[in-house]
């Protein structure tokens, strides 16, 4: 695996490999790897071309200093972990390469809807900060696909959303890979490593509720069962900040099942000070 630490020893490296009909497949991380991140780069590599990983905390996109401060940071475990998957190529910038003239002459984008609600009404500024270090990510890698995780389903979204907005729809395919889940159902997750023994027992039941909303969908009433899954995670002393049905497209929150429509049930959580959200596409 090539370590590249400069955007422009990058650039040049992948121009080249372009030039000689490789297709580059990009998987953007903040590092902290689990088998979730290893099962994109894993999927990239099953298709011919060059792989690169980005492991960069992008500061702008946390709203909560404190959290930007505990983000863990693991490189070499991370390097590890690529090699174990057979990785190509890591970039490893630091803050002044992503932003070499300063964050805040980095341009931003206006994502509209998907930016008001759910995760974007809890972390203000949040997707701002997503949009603005992924489209410097792809100025750098120009790659042909990019591999997100489902677990992250709003970003997701918003990540699509930002391809119309730069231009790239038509030159940069996103594929969206399911949610690596523990063997309780807990969504991988890099903060999964802050929950303390009790807490991690404990974090699972997020999952049991999304379940239960999706067991629900053909004969059940939403506010009942959300009212269920909120009593639940409070008796165990878990700070639900949102339980929400959306349509699975649109992201346009709905008030009652309706399985007419692609529907997605949405979870975030505070297990102790961690912050946890995920997410389950309901039917069929």
């Amino acid at each position: 695996m090539i370590v590249f630490k400069k955007a422009a020893d990058l650039t040049t490296y992948l121009t080249t490999k372009k030039t000689e009909g490789e297709f580059i497949h990009f998987v953007p991380t903040m590092g902290a790897l689990h088998q979730g991140h290893q099962s994109l780069v894993s999927l990239a590599k099953q298709a011919s071309g060059i792989t690169v990983c980005s492991i960069f905390v992008n500061p702008t996109q946390f709203n909560d200093t404190k959290d930007f401060e505990k983000y863990p940071i693991t490189i070499a475990e991370d390097i590890e972990a690529l090699d174990e998957v057979g990785c190509d190529v890591l970039f490893l910038p630091t803050v002044d390469e992503i932003y070499p003239k300063g964050a805040k002459q980095q341009a931003t984008y206006d994502f509209g809807y998907l930016e008001t609600v759910l995760e974007g009404a809890y972390r203000l500024g949040h997707f701002k900060g997503v949009g603005q270090v992924v489209a410097r990510l792809l100025e750098i890698v120009a790659p042909d696909k990019m591999y997100l995780g489902q677990k992250d389903y709003q970003q997701c979204m918003v990540l699509k959303k930002l391809l119309e907005l730069i231009g790239k729809k038509e030159s940069i395919q996103i594929i969206t890979a399911p949610t690596i889940r523990e063997a309780d159902g807990l969504a991988m997750s890099s903060r999964n490593r802050r929950l303390s023994i009790p807490q991690r027992t404990l974090a699972g039941l997020l999952y049991q509720c999304l379940v239960s909303i999706q067991a629900k969908q053909h004969n059940g009433n939403f506010d009942i069962v959300k009212k269920e899954c909120l009593d639940l995670l409070k008796s165990k002393n878990i700070e639900p900040e949102y339980i929400a049905l959306a349509h699975a497209d649109t992201l346009e929150i709905l008030q009652e099942f309706d399985i007419t429509i692609p529907m997605v049930a949405l979870i975030a959580s505070k297990v102790g000070e961690v912050r946890l959200i995920d997410n389950l596409l309901l039917n069929p």
